[in-house]
């Protein structure tokens, strides 16, 4: 199982959120200069995805042969894309265009000096075609490398309808609601949340809605940069916020130690599984994939959904995560791979994949009837509304060096296992987490 939230959608998304917006349709937009205007060449395409997404995104790779002529060879790369691609750059064997899933890894191949900036064309598409957010996201430097062609929504809580049904429990609107409602579902006899504690991912996704709703949106900018410190007031605030769930026995699924045993998989089994042992399950909208695909489950009847909710005065929070194009100037066909990714902004891209389904797009302008069922349709409308309205931030972890942020059994994965451990000292944790934060982040130059 992938680690990323990005590589884990399988099946239907979904998300309702209290934001308007109204997509509209884009007609196709030409990819390479004219119809079969790339025959005879090739593009070598390198990500994360495998199984169901690769073939997903394969659709896409074909629809863009249909269209310029040029063949396409997918490469996937497994988690660690940066250690791959870097080895096939020094090997002379660069691939033309990488699927990049974090922010972090595209700033690092941006400073490495391995990647062309956006074409004009893909530029223009970008700014008709995505919020200002996502060219943020896609630049170094103010400088366009990265095209986001994909997303997922990771402000999601997933609950079992007959077990806050027998509780008698509404899904709640604040995040002290879901404290008392977790509470009320304890009571019932099912523990509350199934927490998958044993992937430090998982934790930081938790941490980063939290802080989000409660420190605002300027300060998590500040903390994703580390422009603010990890003891900052409010880190400890909403450590301390998170501490008051990991510290509930009956809340969690096995308690602590039960947490600490369970992957992201087994979390959502204790959910939507043949032998249920909690009532929601806090992660994105690929949760809804694994309770379809590997449980049986009919999203939106025997497995639904609400927004995580909002903590203290704050907003409720839209966290996402992204795969983003871009061209290495090491591949051997860089003026192809360039026209792919004027391919992959436009609309017409991204609705090959959204009919195929696990899929959401942050370009604005897909047709929501692209979609295949209401609540992918629902939750592409929130993030798009979201990005629209500058309230959509990318995953913290995903932004920080990995190190810190994406390292199995160190930096903040590890010490937010440690907090899920003993959520007794915030304070301490917030210390510990500053002083990994800024040995990663002096590394990085």
């Amino acid at each position: 199982m992938m680690r990323r939230r990005t590589t884990l959608l399988t099946g239907c998304t979904a998300l309702v959120l209290a934001l308007g917006v109204t997509a509209c349709g884009g007609g196709p937009v030409s990819a390479g200069g004219g119809d079969k205007a790339l025959s005879g060449q090739t593009i070598t395409v390198a990500g994360v995805w495998t199984g169901t997404e690769q073939k997903n995104f394969q659709k896409v790779l074909d629809a863009f042969t249909e269209k310029t002529g040029a063949k396409t060879t997918f490469v996937s790369t497994g988690d660690n894309v940066s250690t791959v691609v870097g080895s096939k750059i020094e090997g002379g064997n660069a691939p033309d265009v990488v699927m990049v899933p974090q922010v972090g890894v595209l700033q690092q191949f941006a400073k490495n000096d391995w990647l062309k900036p956006l074409s004009k064309t893909a530029q223009q598409s970008v700014d008709a075609n995505f919020a200002p957010v996502w060219k943020n996201y896609g630049s170094v430097d103010d400088t366009l490398y990265g095209l986001y062609f994909k997303a997922a929504h990771k402000s999601t809580v997933w609950y079992s309808p007959d077990a806050l049904a027998q509780a008698g429990v509404e899904p709640p609107k604040s995040y002290d609601d879901l404290l008392k409602a977790g509470q009320t579902v304890s009571d019932s006899g099912l523990a509350a949340f199934s927490v998958a504690g044993q992937d430090g991912w998982t934790l930081t996704d938790w941490f980063e809605n939290v802080y989000l709703s409660q420190a605002g949106p300027e300060k998590y900018d500040a903390l994703a940069a580390h422009k603010l410190k990890w003891t900052d007031a409010s880190v400890v605030e909403a450590l301390t916020t998170l501490g008051k769930l990991f510290k509930d026995k009956q809340l969690i699924a096995g308690g602590q130690k039960g947490a600490l045993n369970t992957d992201f998989p087994g979390s959502v089994e204790k959910v939507f599984g043949p032998k249920p042992e909690a009532g929601m399950v806090y992660e994105g909208d690929f949760v809804a994939g694994v309770a379809k695909d590997q449980f049986g489950r009919k999203i939106g009847e025997d497995a639904n959904f609400f927004p995580f909710p909002a903590v203290g005065g704050g907003k409720a929070p839209v966290v996402s995560g992204g795969d983003a194009a871009v061209v290495l100037k090491d591949g051997k066909n860089q003026k192809a791979g360039m026209a792919l990714l004027e391919y992959l902004a436009t609309p017409e891209a991204a609705a090959v994949w959204a009919q195929a389904g696990g899929f959401l797009s942050p370009n604005r302008n897909v047709d929501l009837a692209s979609y295949g069922d209401d609540v992918a349709r629902a939750t592409a409308k929130s993030l798009v509304a979201a990005g629209d309205s500058d309230s959509v931030r990318f995953d913290m972890s995903d932004q920080a060096p990995a190190a810190f942020g994406g390292t199995k059994g160190a930096g903040e994965w590890k010490l937010l296992q440690d907090f899920l451990r003993d959520p007794s000292d915030p304070k301490g944790t917030a210390a510990k987490l500053e002083a990994a934060a800024a040995k990663a982040y002096e590394g990085q130059g």
